[in-house]
């Protein structure tokens, strides 16, 4: 059973930092990419930055610039560095892991439980 777990959240003043952190485990099977995203109140899941096998990244507009996704030694470890935090980054972050599955040949997705990130004075 493969599981995301992410952590590192909290409440940061705005211009702060936090770096949040997610593993993932329970498989064999290749890591294809890894994502961060995140919902705010009242609205939809976005997402925010992804790192993929190759190390090529995609991040949103809104974070270019202050986020920067990457990838531990181990590949089944991503991490968020946000700096210059702003309110409007205030959400609930979660991870997503996508595994290239040899059984179906197809790809799985699996997220984590999320962690809350607040900025606020």
């Amino acid at each position: 059973q493969v599981q995301v777990v992410e952590s590192g959240g909290g409440l940061v003043q705005p211009g702060g930092s936090l770096r949040l952190s997610c593993a993932a485990s329970g498989s064999s099977d290749s890591i294809n990419a890894m994502g961060w995203y995140r919902q705010a109140p009242g609205k939809q899941r976005e997402e925010v930055a992804s790192i993929f096998s190759s190390l090529s990244t995609n991040y949103a507009d809104s974070v270019k610039g202050r986020f920067t996704i990457s990838r531990g030694n181990d590949k089944n470890t991503v991490y968020l560095q946000m700096d210059r935090l702003k309110p409007e980054d205030t959400a609930v972050y979660y991870c997503k892991a996508v595994l290239y599955s040899r059984e179906t040949s197809a790809l799985d997705f699996y997220w984590g439980q999320g962690t809350q990130v607040t900025v606020s004075s």
